[in-house]
Parts: C-alpha cells; structure tokens; sequence
C-alpha cells in the first residue's frame, strides 16, 4: 500500500521545488505531477521534482495520448528513468476530448491511439525497434540509443469500462480519477482483468478540517457533474485527520495499491502533514 501526493495544477509552479523537497522528507511514496491544458507540461514538472529529490517515486498523471507522440514521449520517459532509475512512472490517457479538439489534436479512434501509443512506448523502453502502422500511431524502425536498464512503468489514466480493459490488456497500471467510492474499485479491477502485479492508482481529494478551500469546492462541483454524481457523493478523504486517514484505508482495503491525494488551497502540505501523522 502506498500513499502518493498531487501537485495540484493551480500551485505555482515555482512552489513545485520547495514542495517536491518536503514531500521527500515526509516519509510518502509519491508525488504526482499533472499535464492538463494551458498549466503546466508533466515531462518537465517531473524532471524539476527528481532532480530536487532522493527518495519519492515521481508520478506523470496523467500526459494525454494526442498531444505526445509515442517516440519522443518515449526518448522524454527514457532519459528521466536513466537519470532517476527506479523512481518514474509514467501515465498516458485519451485526453480531455474538448480540450483536443481546441488544439486540432483529436483523433478518429481514442481507443487505438492509446493502445498503440502505450504498446509503443512500453516496447520502446524496453529497448525494442519498433514498426507499427496501426490505426493511429505509425512508427518504422525506431529505437533507443538510450533505453533504461529499469524501464519505468507505464499506466493507463482511464475510467469507463472499454479503457480500463484496455488497461489490462496493455499497461502495467490504472490510474483513475478523484472521487470514485471504494464500493467501485472491485469492479474496476474487474473490469480491468489483469493478473497480479498490476498496479491501480486512485486519485482522491484531501481536505483535513471543517473548512473546505473554495478552490477544491468549485473542483469537487466540476468533478461530480464529470463522474455524473451529486458533489455530496464525490469521495473524498476529508474532515478530521483521523477521519481522513480511515477514508485512504478504505481505499487501500478495496483493493488501490497506491492512493495519491490532491490537497488544494494555500497550504497544501499541512493537510499532508496531518494526515501522514494520522496514518
């Protein structure tokens, strides 16, 4: 059972540093870095946390399929194993289909493209020459010059029942997203079929107190209406410390290996603190 820690996409970037160190010191297994649309890029907000780290495994969760090439985003994952060996891992998912429409980047078939995308990468940092023409991804005769002895692993950031068995079928992991009850999770592992060894990554919001930031408010009503819930349904690892601390144990009782929560608000990191205590 490991718990993990988001950087939350609203933090300044610069934060990231100071952040990043005192995670180190705080005893969690991860922290988890985000890419989603017009905040920040997760290849290089992950190179900034190993480099100031020694000891947390750094989390990319999750990059979107379209906007990422699998070569490149291959040569990006490779370099920071080879530098960072045992403390990467590496998530891709379909992306926000609004936001790759904006950007000209949405594809016929989101499905084949992260099949193909996360067999690529995966054969790629294993140091394999790749040639696919698939659906989506066309690669002829590409390998590594640099390949990593330990090849990260690589999840999948899905939810809906196709995508988790693609998961299965494909990535090493299954990433999935705030808010989801532990009621869910041995349905998604279900779903999921993949035999042992595979890892499942809950994200789950942390608020320790009565007084929940207006930030994390707006994000839970906007998480809700995505999972189709009511906000007051949104599971949350919240209230007091221990009360939070119980809310992370029923998801690791559920079957989640690894629990990354995503504190919000001017002082992330005291949520944190109190909820480790309480653990």
């Amino acid at each position: 059972m490991r718990l993990g820690v988001m950087f939350d996409r609203d933090l300044a970037p610069e934060l990231l540093v100071p952040f990043a160190r005192e995670l180190d010191g705080l005893g969690v297994a991860d922290l988890w870095v985000v890419e989603d649309l017009g905040w920040t890029g997760a290849v290089s907000s992950a190179a900034t946390a190993l480099a100031v780290t020694e000891r947390v495994r750094v989390g990319i969760g999750i990059t979107p399929a379209p906007l990422r090439n699998p070569a490149l985003l291959a040569m990006e994952l490779a370099n920071l194993a080879r530098l960072h060996p045992g403390r990467l891992a590496a998530g891709i998912g379909h992306g926000v289909q609004d936001w790759m429409r904006q950007v000209g980047a949405a594809v016929p078939s989101p499905m084949a493209l992260l099949e193909e995308t996360i067999t690529s990468v995966r054969a790629l940092l294993r140091g394999e020459t790749v040639t696919l023409r698939g659906r989506a991804v066309h690669l002829d005769g590409i390998s590594l010059v640099h390949p990593p002895a330990e090849p990260p692993p690589v999840l999948a950031g899905v939810v809906k029942p196709r995508s988790l068995a693609l998961s299965g079928r494909v990535a090493e992991g299954t990433i999935i997203p705030e808010g989801l009850e532990p009621a869910r999770v041995p349905g998604i592992l279900e779903r999921i079929g993949a035999s042992g060894g595979h890892e499942l990554v809950a994200f789950t919001f942390l608020c320790v107190g009565d007084d929940m930031p207006e930030v994390m408010r707006r994000t839970v009503e906007g998480q809700a209406a995505f999972l189709g819930v009511a906000p007051e349904d949104v599971f949350m690892a919240a209230g007091s410390a221990k009360e939070a601390a119980a809310r992370v144990r029923e998801l690791w009782e559920a079957g989640v290996t690894t629990v990354a929560v995503r504190p919000m608000g001017d002082d992330p990191l005291s949520h944190v603190r109190e909820l480790v205590a309480a653990l």
